[in-house]
């Protein structure tokens, strides 16, 4: 007791530290896929790629055939992807931290299989994997 006493904001120190480490864990919400799972999930040829980031940046680079619809614009534009509801669908922004609003917005609007790529299109550049670029967005139509 007496330790505990003569330590008391060393101990609190430590509590404290433990709870900071486990708050991005416990902040994760949304379903996530690693890359090689996203990759797995697309080969199988049943999946829809959504890309949430704005137009320029999608121009940029993208997933093979993924389609656009900025993350501003899908609460409204949501029932332009309804043909896909039967599909699996993953939903990839810059960094993978845009997907769980946008995991939210589909889920709620009836679609059962949404996932978020884990760090978004700059992991998936990071490891070499292929990407796309044009001109003219691909966007739901």
């Amino acid at each position: 007791m007496k330790f505990i006493v003569d330590n008391i904001f060393l101990i609190g120190l430590v509590i404290i530290s433990g709870g900071a480490l486990l708050v991005p864990f416990l902040q994760q919400r949304g379903s996530k896929l690693t890359l090689l799972q996203a990759t797995q999930l697309i080969n199988t040829g049943k999946t829809l790629v959504l890309d949430v980031r704005d137009v320029e940046q999608f121009n940029a680079a993208h997933l093979r055939d993924a389609r656009n619809i900025p993350l501003k614009d899908l609460a409204q534009r949501v029932g332009e992807l309804d043909k896909f509801k039967g599909k699996n669908v993953i939903v990839v922004c810059q960094s993978g931290t845009q997907t769980a609003k946008a995991e939210g917005i589909l889920k709620k609007a009836g679609f059962p299989e949404v996932h978020g790529l884990t760090g978004g299109i700059a992991a998936w550049q990071a490891q070499g994997l292929p990407t796309a670029s044009q001109n003219s967005p691909k966007v739901a139509k």
